[in-house]
C-alpha cells in the first residue's frame, strides 16, 4: 500500500519518546498519522511536537462533550509502539481500561493490520501469561513484532535504556503498510 491512515497507539515505556520517528517515516511515505497515547504515555512524549507532525492532537482521553459521537478515523493499519508487558496482556484479554486500550480493542475487532512491538526485559517475558498473550494475538493474526525472526528480542532487565535507540520503528512500518497492502478494501464508514 502507498498511501493511507495510521493509528499508532503508545504507551509508557522509554522509546515512546522517539514516536516522532514513525511519523515521519510514514509521512515520508505518504501516510496520514493519528497518534494516541495511554494515560502513563504521555509522561514520555511531547505532544507538542507529534500534534505539529501530524496536524491532529494526541489523544489519551474520551471526548466528554454531549451530542459528539466517538468515532475513529478510517484506519488502514494499526501500531502499537512501544508496547509494555502490561499492554500486550491487556490486549490481549481485551481489557479496555482507558481510551487507547479501546481504540486498540476496537480496531483490532475490526481486522485492521496490527503489528504490535513490545518492548519488555527477558525476565518480564518468559512469564507464561505474556507468552500466551503474545500467542493469542498472533491466532488473531496480530504480528507482534518479538523474536529472532524479527530481529528484536527482549532486553536484559535493568538494560532498556541502551536498547532504546535501536527500537525497531522503520520495521514496524514496513511490516504494517505490507499487511494493509493484503487486505481487501474495507468500508470507509467506521462509525
Amino acid at each position: 500500500m502507498t498511501s493511507g491512515h495510521l493509528q499508532i497507539v503508545i504507551c509508557a515505556a522509554g522509546p515512546a519518546a522517539d514516536v516522532t520517528q514513525l511519523v515521519t517515516t510514514a509521512t515520508q511515505q505518504s501516510w496520514t498519522t493519528v497518534v494516541t497515547a495511554t494515560p502513563r504515555a504521555l509522561d514520555f512524549i511531547d505532544a507538542q511536537a507529534i500534534e505539529r507532525l501530524t496536524g491532529h492532537p494526541v489523544q489519551s482521553t474520551y471526548r466528554s462533550s454531549l451530542g459528539t459521537r466517538r468515532s475513529l478515523p478510517a484506519t488502514d493499519a494499526l501500531i502499537i509502539a512501544p508496547a509494555t508487558y502490561n499492554s500486550v496482556n491487556k490486549i490481549a484479554l481485551g481489557i479496555a481500561d482507558n481510551y487507547a486500550m479501546t481504540t486498540v480493542a476496537e480496531l483490532i475487532g475490526r481486522q485492521v493490520p496490527t503489528v504490535v512491538v513490545p518492548f519488555v526485559n527477558a525476565a518480564l517475558a518468559t512469564r507464561a501469561p505474556f507468552q500466551r498473550a503474545v500467542a493469542n494475538l498472533r491466532d488473531e493474526r496480530v504480528r507482534v513484532f518479538l523474536g529472532t525472526d524479527d530481529g528484536w528480542e527482549p532486553h536484559p532487565p535493568g538494560s532498556g535504556n541502551s536498547r532504546q535507540r535501536a527500537f525497531p520503528w522503520a520495521a514496524a512500518f514496513e511490516a504494517a503498510t505490507r499487511m494493509a497492502g493484503d487486505v481487501p478494501a474495507r468500508s470507509t464508514d467506521r462509525g
